[in-house]
């Protein structure tokens, strides 16, 4: 067990978030009230998925549920992230995600490496989940952060005779690129800096180490492919206007 959970384990919990939700306040990044609503979103929703997970994972229609859920949870907080104010816009963060995560998961069933059941299916869905949508948000708020900044350099292009979408993907795109560096920093530094979460689960279930360490390369790849189609497809729908903020 790598932490005992008991009284001790969820005082150091309190005091964790809320020095925290401390350090945003005092450096005033305006996000105290934020980290601490994360905070227990993420106790709760846990503490909810523990309660659930056993039935999920023997019922295929739960499971199927289940997986629709995380996906249209992850659409909306991407869409929200990006495009503030509720509208069209949002739905179009469900492409980027879906388009990244769909074939892999698919792939994966396909060829065996992953089972189908609930034990095995749900962790690995949800990190590529997650990681298509870290992906998302950060390629879509920093391409569209660009393109407000520069917005004379747009005008310029199409002053030049260059299609809208040419225009915005010449300013769009490198920005954009940046979405792929926490990726690819925790990859190169895998076991040197951080053991990820699949390498310790699995050392912790008796696994040895070089199939724990088979295991956590095979994800980390996997998540380089997932979040490079979400930046990709992230940032077309900004060059085609589809994610974009309201004006004023």
């Amino acid at each position: 067990m790598l932490l005992h959970v008991n009284t001790p384990f969820w005082a150091v919990l309190a005091v964790l978030l809320v020095l925290a939700a401390g350090v945003v306040a005092l450096a005033r990044l305006g996000r105290a009230r934020d980290t601490l609503v994360a905070g227990g979103r993420a106790a709760v929703q846990l503490v909810l998925v523990s309660l659930v997970i056993g039935w999920v994972v023997r019922s295929p229609g739960l499971l199927v549920g289940f997986l629709l859920l995380m996906y249209g949870v992850a659409t909306r907080t991407a869409g929200r992230r990006i495009v503030p104010a509720p509208g069209p816009a949002w739905g179009w963060a469900a492409l980027p995600i879906g388009v990244a995560v769909g074939p892999v998961v698919l792939a994966l069933l396909l060829t065996g490496l992953v089972p189908v059941r609930g034990v095995a299916l749900i962790p690995v869905t949800g990190i590529l989940i997650g990681g298509a949508l870290t992906a998302t948000v950060l390629g879509g708020r920093r391409a569209l952060d660009e393109l407000a900044a520069r917005r004379g350099e747009v005008e310029a292009g199409l002053a030049l005779g260059l299609p809208e979408r040419e225009a915005r993907l010449e300013i769009a795109r490198k920005p954009a690129s940046d979405a792929l560096l926490p990726g690819m920093d925790q990859t190169r530094t895998v076991g040197l800096v951080t053991l990820p979460g699949a390498f310790v689960g699995m050392l912790l279930g008796g696994a040895s180490p070089l199939h724990a360490g088979a295991v956590q390369l095979f994800v980390l790849v996997a998540l380089l492919l997932v979040q490079a189609v979400a930046v990709a497809v992230t940032l077309e729908l900004v060059a085609r206007g589809r994610l974009v903020r309201p004006v004023g």
